[in-house]
């Protein structure tokens, strides 16, 4: 991931909670908000939230490592000019790998993100 695609800023985190639309399963929470400033340079911000209720920080680093990799991996075909935020939930702690990459999938598809609707993915 790019530095230009993370969202740092608490305040960015802030709007992006205010603004955007929320969809959940099991282990994950996103938010999704249509930045315009985005738009005209072509990409998504992420932004990646764990909170200590989550685990300790050798937890929490490992959450936030599985999620960024899934997204890294699977933001092909994804429609540009948004901000995302992801926030593991609880349940998310002893999740493997494949386990994330679904949820992650999941919301992306229930949020109507993908550009072309018709995924082909296997796991369905």
């Amino acid at each position: 991931m790019m530095k230009e695609e993370k969202i740092r800023k608490n305040i960015e985190f802030r709007a992006v909670y205010k603004r955007g639309k929320s969809f959940s399963n099991q282990l994950l929470v996103l938010y999704v908000y249509k930045n315009y400033q985005n738009k005209s340079l072509n990409l998504n911000r992420v932004g990646i939230s764990v909170s200590k209720k989550v685990g300790k920080s050798v937890i929490r680093s490992r959450v936030k490592r599985l999620i960024s990799e899934s997204y890294r991996l699977n933001r092909e075909g994804l429609k540009t000019g948004y901000d995302f935020v992801f926030i593991a939930r609880n349940a998310a702690k002893d999740k493997s790998y494949t386990e994330i990459e679904s949820a992650l999938k999941n919301l992306f598809k229930k949020a109507g993100l993908y550009e072309n609707e018709k995924v082909s993915d296997s796991t369905n």
